[in-house]
């Protein structure tokens, strides 16, 4: 996620009885607790799954309708934001809808201190399953069009403004989630985070993959929504390069405020 799952109900406590006696603490609120982890490690993959098996396949579907680059570009941003939307809506109660190691990564490391947030284990868990989740939606994407299964891709992507792209991509996603989630405002992740990325595919020179698991996962697939395999690792590099960038802007940005002194 694109979304974070973990917030911390407010605790509250009566103030002292007029009589002077301390009266007793206020019932603290419970905390919800969260689904098991095999079932969000479950979200995880399915969404992942769903949501490069919607990219490539969408890829593949507008090549075989048009040579139109710009018809086949609109047709993948569009399908790409609408399903991406619906699976955070879906799976977001569950696992919180990541479906990307850098958000997972992001998550734990801003969280690690206070205790919230996915843990450590969490996060050992969540990120193998987004990749075999990428690489099962990209077999499947290709299953259902009649391609090879898994052929690796010779789409090259590499080059400075590309990879600057990816930076760039991911920076603003994780602005996105983190600044929501500061300001309190994560029920409007779905559309927020879809429309952001149905935007990055124009304004980005790399189509905004913004996602390790994803560039993982398309790296099988030799059809327009790949990449070669030659070209990941510049990809994944620069999309953590991207996560950190986005969290100095989060903490640059959405700092808490200091009231002023009273004169």
């Amino acid at each position: 996620m694109e979304a974070t799952r973990h917030e911390r109900a407010g605790e509250s406590v009566t103030a002292a009885a007029p009589t002077g006696a301390e009266a007793p603490l206020a019932p603290r609120p419970a905390l919800p607790v969260p689904p098991p982890l095999h079932a969000r490690a479950a979200a995880e993959l399915l969404g992942t799954a769903a949501l490069v098996a919607v990219s490539v396949g969408t890829g593949i579907q507008a090549g075989e309708l048009t040579a139109d680059a710009g018809l086949q570009l609109l047709a993948c941003s569009l399908a790409t934001a609408f399903g991406l939307g619906v699976l955070i809506t879906l799976f977001g109660p569950v696992s919180g809808a990541h479906f990307n190691p850098a958000v997972t990564l992001a998550e734990w490391w801003t969280g690690r201190r206070l205790g919230v947030g996915v843990t450590l284990r969490e996060t050992a868990v969540y990120v193998p399953a987004q990749v075999v989740g990428a690489f099962a939606g990209s077999v499947l994407a290709d299953g259902m069009f009649g391609e090879p299964l898994v052929r690796l891709s010779t789409h090259d992507r590499s080059g400075g403004p590309v990879l600057l792209g990816e930076v760039v991509a991911t920076a603003g996603l994780i602005l996105l989630v983190f600044g929501l989630a500061r300001t309190g405002r994560l029920r409007f992740a779905p559309v927020a985070v879809a429309a952001y990325i149905g935007a990055a595919y124009w304004f980005t020179s790399s189509t905004s993959f913004a996602n390790p698991a994803v560039t993982i996962g398309r790296a099988f697939t030799d059809t327009a929504a790949g990449i070669a395999p030659g070209s990941v690792a510049g990809f994944v590099g620069m999309q953590l390069v991207g996560a950190v960038v986005g969290l100095g802007l989060v903490a640059l940005v959405f700092t808490p405020g200091r009231g002023r002194a009273s004169g």
